[in-house]
């Protein structure tokens, strides 16, 4: 079987900590980049036909970028070129930070410190045509939802979704689960174009987990979470993992769910999702064993230690 869970560095390549796209086997739509980047140091974006969205996971940065601007008297377009500072966080777990989307055929260079994820997504030739243009959305704006309810309570992130930015292929969001709670449950898939009802979408899966805010943990604790997928009708995956920082698990289909942050730790995970259907949309299905679960949610609260903002310490 392919595999489709990788441990932290397992991806590592060139000067990123973590790199996925189209070199995988079985892998075609979506990618990923990780970098950690101290002082004097930088990443670099190379003109490609891929969009990009880049995420502070934690720390501030500088994005410089040139991108090419399409003209009617010149079919090759003309080059921008400018600079975009993006207000970060402490952590993952410290509320959403400023996030930048760079089209299509756009280069960049990344420079701050700390913690910085690229989402990618190839975007096809007859749709790079109908280009997006380079888009900052600040922390203020970026629209933050509570799921669930009770134990199966999450704080999402939406900045990558159809209805908060404009883009080609991909959808992108992050979610962070609270100590003993449950996310990306009910098990659910999205690999059978239904119109209407389901969509055919890759996802890649990147966590990381921390001790929960207000707890005193000792210097030897360990912060992990749980994460599994299994087959459907559109093929065989099976992945029942322990999760810690900076692993990665590809969903190329099949069920996954759920994401289970262990007691004392916190969990978050950063979603790319992205696929072949002309139409940017997340339509799931649900496992029909376990799809009744939301509707027992119905009169219970949300979990009170969220949502996580960024004026609130760990």
């Amino acid at each position: 079987m392919t595999q489709w869970f990788f441990r932290n560095g397992e991806l590592a390549r060139d000067s990123w900590q973590s790199v996925v796209d189209a070199s995988l086997d079985g892998w075609q739509h979506t990618g990923l980049r990780i970098a950690q980047i101290t002082a004097g140091q930088s990443a670099a974006l190379e003109e490609s036909n891929v969009e990009r969205l880049v995420i502070p996971l934690a720390g501030s940065f500088r994005v410089e970028y040139t991108a090419r601007r399409e003209s009617d008297a010149d079919e090759a377009g003309t080059l921008t070129t400018d600079a975009v500072d993006l207000e970060g966080r402490r952590s993952v777990f410290d509320g959403p930070p400023d996030v930048l989307y760079l089209p299509v055929g756009t280069s960049a260079t990344i420079t701050g410190e700390g913690r910085v994820a690229v989402a990618e997504a190839p975007v096809p030739a007859e749709q790079a045509a109908e280009k997006h243009p380079v888009t900052y959305i600040p922390k203020a704006e970026v629209p933050v939802e509570l799921r669930g309810a009770g134990r199966s309570s999450r704080q999402v992130h939406n900045y990558g979704t159809p209805a908060a930015l404009a883009a080609s292929k991909f959808i992108v969001c992050e979610v962070i689960t609270p100590a003993e709670n449950w996310s990306s449950f009910p098990a659910h898939k999205h690999d059978t174009a239904v119109p209407g009802t389901e969509s055919r979408l890759e996802e890649i899966y990147y966590f990381e987990t921390a001790v929960s805010r207000g707890l005193a943990a000792p210097p030897e604790a360990d912060p992990f979470g749980l994460f599994a997928t299994y087959s459907s009708n559109a093929g065989d995956i099976d992945i029942n993992a322990i999760v810690r920082t900076g692993d990665i698990a590809l969903v190329p289909y099949g069920y996954h769910g759920p994401a289970a942050a262990a007691p004392g730790y916190d969990m978050y995970y950063l979603n790319v999702m992205a696929g072949p259907d002309s139409e940017r949309v997340w339509n799931i299905t649900d496992d029909p064993a376990h799809g009744w679960v939301r509707a027992s949610w119905e009169g219970q609260e949300f979990d009170a230690r969220l949502p996580y903002r960024d004026d609130e310490g760990q």
